[in-house]
């Protein structure tokens, strides 16, 4: 469920740190109900298991596929766009602390480099010829001891062209994109809860 921007703003979030020059497109409540430990099981299994080729409905599984098929096309993907070519990566401007500590698993299916990970938050970003995304997890007390992820994306688009990007595939992202996520993390993150394999 898409929530209020100030969800994120007002928490006292490490990754504000980092992205001051970036724009909070969404924040999103994801349905994960857990305890106040699980934040590094929901990352291992979003990490290991989120992937828009396998685990969508097929309108996403398509748009995934065109998306990559344009990008091949037209070189949006190439690395000389990405992190460390076009722009730095993010874990330049962390902190020691941040830095010397664990970054997270690696993404299966996505393009996202991790880059660090605490108790109750955990941040990956990735780059390209539109964009420098980051995508923000944070574990968000509910009371009684329940907890669930709460994710925010941020974007630095790349001059007009990534503006234009942007606004061209928000409708696919509000309407087939994100709620395929919500869906395939939600079976995902019930299964490992339940104690089956995801």
């Amino acid at each position: 469920m898409r929530i209020a921007k100030s969800e994120h703003t007002a928490r006292p979030w490490r990754i504000h740190e980092i992205t001051r020059d970036f724009t909070l497109e969404d924040v999103w409540r994801l349905p994960t109900p857990g305890g106040p430990d699980g934040l590094q099981l929901f990352v291992a299994d979003v990490t290991g298991t989120t992937d828009p080729s396998v685990n969508w409905a097929w309108p996403a599984r398509a748009l995934w596929k065109l998306r990559w098929k344009l990008g091949a096309w037209f070189g949006w993907d190439d690395p000389e766009h990405g992190l460390k070519a076009r722009v730095p990566t993010l874990r330049d401007r962390l902190p020691d602390d941040l830095r010397d500590g664990p970054s997270g698993p690696e993404f299966a299916g996505l393009p996202f480099a991790p880059l660090y990970q605490l108790h109750d938050e955990w941040a990956a970003e990735m780059a390209n010829r539109t964009v420098h995304g980051v995508m923000h997890i944070g574990w968000v007390p509910d009371g009684d001891g329940r907890y669930h992820a709460q994710m925010a994306v941020l974007v630095r688009p790349n001059g007009f062209f990534g503006r234009l990007y942007m606004a061209a595939i928000a409708p696919f992202r509000y309407w087939i994109v994100y709620p395929q996520l919500m869906r395939a993390m939600e079976r995902e993150w019930r299964a490992v809860a339940d104690g089956a394999p995801a």
